[in-house]
Order: structure tokens, then C-alpha cells, then sequence
């Protein structure tokens, strides 16, 4: 958002201060792309606090509820009750020490659990 007022903010200055003479058309078609380049960086940058926002960050394998477990990649109802059933754990990679799940199934979740 801040690059985006900046771009605007030189160009305007870019445009204010050229020798030539331009027309007003010329000027407001220069004004309106680079509103429309605003318009289009300020729906990407408020998309990406939205895809923030949802990510909630990774899931505590010692208090999740089954549903959040099952909505894992790869992981199954199964496997869910598995997991709560070995509860607690110390570390996440306890998982697959103890074979609950497999090193590749670890892998695939690995950056969105942790043991607290």
C-alpha cells in the first residue's frame, strides 16, 4: 500500500514537472491507470491480510479437537483418535516415534503441529 502511494506520489511529481505541455486528457489517462494499478495492489495486499488472518497457526497435538486433527493433510479420522489417544507428547516428532503416523505423513504436516 505504501509502495502504491509512493509510485502515485512520483508520478504525479513526475508529471508536474516535465517541460512539455500536456494536455488534460493525456493527463487524465495517466491518472487513471495509475489508479487502477493502485486499486489492483490494494485488493492484493487486503487478499493477503485475509489469507493471514485465516491461517490460524499450527495445532497443539495435545489439546486439538479430533476435527481440527482429521482437517490435516493426509490425516484421517483414524489417525485422529490415534493421536489423542497417545496423548501427550513432548515433542511433535514423537508421532513417529511412537509409529502413530508415518515419517512422510510427518513430513506433509510437520510445519502445522506442535506439542505444548
Amino acid at each position: 500500500m505504501k509502495r502504491t502511494l509512493l509510485y502515485m506520489s512520483v508520478l504525479t511529481l513526475a508529471m508536474g514537472c516535465t517541460t512539455e505541455s500536456r494536455s488534460p486528457d493525456a493527463i487524465r489517462q495517466d491518472t487513471a491507470k495509475a489508479t487502477a494499478e493502485a486499486t489492483r495492489d490494494a485488493k492484493a495486499v487486503a487478499e493477503g491480510v485475509v489469507d493471514g488472518l485465516r491461517e490460524k497457526g499450527p495445532i497443539n497435538i495435545n489439546k486439538a479437537k479430533e476435527s481440527d486433527l482429521d482437517a490435516l493433510p493426509g490425516l484421517d479420522t483414524a489417525t485422529a483418535d490415534k493421536i489423542i489417544a497417545g496423548r501427550p507428547y513432548t515433542s511433535s516428532i514423537e508421532l513417529v516415534k511412537r509409529h502413530i503416523i508415518s515419517k512422510g505423513e510427518y513430513d506433509r504436516i510437520a510445519n502445522k503441529i506442535v506439542a505444548r
